[in-house]
């Protein structure tokens, strides 16, 4: 491409909407530009990158087996209904009606077409397992769109499904599709890792993330040298063996109460009370779906409000207010705890009380007392109170002991969501029956698994862990170009018909070219080729014409070398060839 020719809207100064580097440098650099909030045009620049990834992922899928196939964006209501999923997926499900006054979805994701699909088609269990793909737009309507292709409403995603007779057949493809995307990532030049991660609104029995490692990630990945590595929101750690707290009751001495005047804060009880924060037990209180949850934590130790919401199988849970707290306690904000809550609170629900696995092995602990200024020490859980369950609750932090190994310590780093696995098992085979005939000519339910992957993120997050002060360091497979050839004295007729030869030249042997054939100076042009992130750059000036040769320029490096054509196309298909290979390493 000649850039003369080029739709490339460069822009010279920082755009104020860009939140993150690679929302900022895809608007400097002439790769999207906004329609709405949260839904883009993109460029040619942009759409060639996205193009790029899309193939890489097509061709890993299809080396495993899986089949592309296209389905409609506006899905029937009646089928998101039938999965139950209508109301409970919320105000991100984007709702239509058409002339007819029927109504619709734009589909955010597609289990609701896929399964009855395939239920409809395949009868026995010779016919399974099948996986099936497609890329398309996707629509959800984020309440806070933001961070440019990180988190749009519109997006292009591929989503797959798979069908399988047994669960260890859906084990077995599982692990061959999170293969399959660590080798994706790493074709697109990307250092992954593979979580453990929530199920979501998608469900399933289990699922994984795979994250690109980059410092502005807006998630955070535990991990441990050992392998093992999390979502926070699903990490744990190392947990002593449990010893129950009430074994021990008889040598404590009866619940004390103690006059804490205006301290609420576990900071400022424990030095009142001579206490380290770890012999505090934290009373936090929730608002769920049909009353409150009571969670206890030790004083030392963070919430996990993902964790506490699965516990209790919630829809949702979010801080309670002070009335709320006052209705349930009797007291202030900051002396709550669960030694003789009411089991009902009228007009909010039902309470339950869920404590930290850690909670068990406390003896001799202080906690609110339900008075304003006033908390309780000598308490033992078991003897003085007994929550209705012991869960997982706390968020780990860097240096917890790794729950897989005996002496790892847990590191967090930041990531950002490119690729979600989920065991789905029968959650939306057995509302659309989808079902086959066993050996036995028995009817039995399908067991699914999903797999997304977005192309738009992926694009992104390259931009997050491949950038500089200059502008983007585009990995060679997914870069809009391989190389940029900078003709930087166009004046010059023997210089020009150099460049247009060797423009030619590289083209016919099959490497991408932008041709910066423009009648500007060459520090507008290499500023330009830098900020777009172009891997190579291949300069046409000086000496090199006489001698007929090239100046090869390497944009991550800096690295510059004097070539033939032969050798810059060699140099080029070689590097391709690497990432083919499988590329950098995966973590």
């Amino acid at each position: 491409m000649r850039y003369s020719r080029a739709l490339i809207p460069t822009l010279r100064e920082m755009p104020s909407e860009g939140e993150v580097v690679s929302h900022q440098l895809m608007l400097r650099a002439g790769y999207i530009r906004q329609v709405a909030r949260g839904i883009y045009n993109y460029l040619p620049l942009g759409w060639r990158v996205l193009q790029k990834i899309s193939q890489i992922v097509r061709e890993e899928l299809d080396r495993v087996g899986c089949q592309e196939v296209q389905m409609p964006c506006v899905i029937p209501a009646e089928l998101w209904e039938q999965s139950g999923r209508w109301q409970a997926y919320g105000k991100e499900l984007l709702r239509l009606k058409d002339r007819h006054d029927r109504a619709y979805c734009f589909g955010p994701t597609h289990e609701e077409i896929i399964t009855p699909l395939v239920a409809s088609v395949v009868h026995s269990y010779k016919e399974l397992p099948h996986n099936l793909y497609q890329i398309q737009t996707k629509f959800r309507d984020e309440i806070r769109p933001r961070f440019g292709l990180m988190r749009g409403r519109e997006f292009l995603m591929k989503d797959a499904y798979s069908f399988h007779a047994t669960d260890a057949d859906l084990d077995r493809e599982y692990e061959v599709m999170c293969a399959a995307y660590q080798r994706i990532f790493a074709r697109c030049g990307l250092s992954s890792c593979v979580v453990e991660a929530a199920t979501g609104s998608i469900g399933g029995r289990s699922s994984h993330e795979v994250m690109v490692l980059a410092e502005t990630g807006e998630s955070e990945v535990a991990s441990c040298a050992c392998g093992y590595a999390a979502n926070v929101e699903m990490a744990e750690k190392r947990r002593k063996e449990t010893v129950t707290a009430a074994r021990d009751a008889a040598s404590i001495p009866a619940v004390r109460k103690v006059h804490t005047p205006g301290l609420g804060g576990v900071d400022d009880v424990v030095g009142l009370l001579g206490l380290t924060a770890a012999e505090m037990i934290k009373t936090l209180i929730y608002l769920r779906d049909g009353g409150l949850v009571v969670a206890l934590i030790p004083g030392d130790t963070l919430l996990n409000e993902h964790k506490l919401q699965t516990a209790i199988g919630a829809d949702f849970v979010t801080l309670a207010d002070e009335a709320a707290i006052r209705q349930l306690t009797g007291a202030a904000v900051g002396f709550a705890g669960p030694i003789g809550l009411p089991r009902v609170v009228e007009g909010i629900g039902a309470v339950t009380v869920v404590a930290d696995h850690a909670i068990a092995q406390m003896r001799d602990a202080a906690t609110g007392a339900n008075e304003t200024d006033y908390h309780v020490c000598h308490v033992v859980p078991g003897r003085d109170f007994v929550p209705d369950q012991y869960a997982d609750l706390q968020s780990v932090v860097a240096g917890d002991p790794c729950p897989r190994c005996s002496d790892g310590r847990l590191a967090i780093m930041r990531g950002i969501e490119v690729g979600h696995l989920f065991k789905l098992g029968t959650k939306y085979a057995k509302p659309f029956a989808a079902q086959f005939l066993d050996q036995d000519g028995k009817a039995v339910t399908m067991t699914m698994g999903c797999y997304g992957l977005g192309i738009g993120r992926t694009a992104a997050a390259a931009i997050e862990q491949h950038h500089d002060d200059r502008g983007m360091l585009w990995p060679l497979p997914i870069a809009p170009y391989h190389v940029a050839l900078l003709l930087l004295n166009g004046k010059n007729p023997e210089h020009r018909a150099y460049a247009d030869r060797a423009y030619e030249t590289l083209t016919t042997a099959g490497v991408e070219v932008l041709y910066d054939d423009r009648q500007e100076r060459a520090g507008v042009k290499f500023a330009d080729a830098e900020l777009i992130g172009i891997p190579y750059q291949v300069v046409i000036g000086g000496k090199g014409v006489e001698t007929g040769s090239l100046e090869l320029k390497e944009r991550c490096t800096g690295d510059a070398r004097m070539m033939s054509l032969q050798d810059v196309t060699t140099t080029i298909h070689e590097t391709l060839a690497h990432f083919r290979r499988g590329g950098p390493d995966v973590t």
